[in-house]
């Protein structure tokens, strides 16, 4: 049963290393340096990668034969379903709000598109003005909804704790790209839970999306 666990959390931990490492700009540049012609399949491939390397991780939590270490019930079970839901609505949602071809990878293979960065300029959605990364906040209301065993809460704790240090080297990479206009948004905008108080109006968004137009670079030079 350890063994499981320990393994659980080796694969876990190697799947968060190897995302945020491939997704570096340090990876790219020397990528592209070396075998430029690959860099037009690079987003497409690591978003094939990205989620076939989910499954060994998932299938050893899903196959965990432990007891429940609670179980939400009664008015907390339709509270924590209300907000797996709610979860899910977001994320289709905020779908709309992202160029499905330049994120999959897909552009950038079919115009054979050789630079670092992508070509998308900074855009600031409605879910965006309330807090930086929407997608983890969704999948945070996901995790902790559900009923808990050992694997799915070490699961949660690695991903929660993933989605922090993630957060912040993908913060650090979009500073490059935009420069003052995300400092500004930073500073505005809470990171992974929406907050009162902190968001910004849509004259706000479009300012700053304004100002990443004038300072964003065409491309990272290698």
């Amino acid at each position: 049963m350890t063994s499981h666990l320990v393994l659980l959390a080796l694969l876990w931990l190697g799947y968060f290393v190897l995302h945020s490492l491939l997704a570096s700009l340090g990876v790219k540049q020397r990528v592209a340096a070396r075998w430029p012609g690959a860099m037009p399949a690079y987003r497409l491939g690591y978003n094939l990668f990205a989620v076939l390397l989910l499954a060994p991780p998932a299938w050893l939590m899903l196959t965990w034969d432990g007891p429940l270490l609670w179980a939400w019930t009664g008015a907390w079970m339709w509270l924590a379903h209300g907000l797996a839901l709610l979860a899910m609505g977001l994320f289709a949602w905020s779908l709309a709000g992202y160029d499905s071809g330049e994120f999959s990878g897909l552009r950038q293979w079919r115009l054979r598109r050789e630079t670092i960065a992508d070509d998308a300029t900074l855009h600031i959605t409605t879910l965006h003005r309330f807090v930086r990364h929407p997608w983890y906040f969704c999948a945070l209301l996901l995790i902790w909804t559900r009923d808990m065993d050992a694997a799915r809460l070490l699961s949660a704790l690695l991903a929660t704790s993933y989605f922090v240090v993630g957060s912040h080297l993908e913060e650090n990479k979009l500073l490059v790209f935009y420069g003052d206009a995300y400092r500004r948004y930073l500073e505005r905008v809470p990171g992974l839970v929406p907050w009162p108080g902190r968001m910004l109006r849509e004259p706000e968004a479009r300012e700053l999306e304004a100002l990443a137009r004038e300072q964003h670079p065409s491309r990272v030079e290698v």
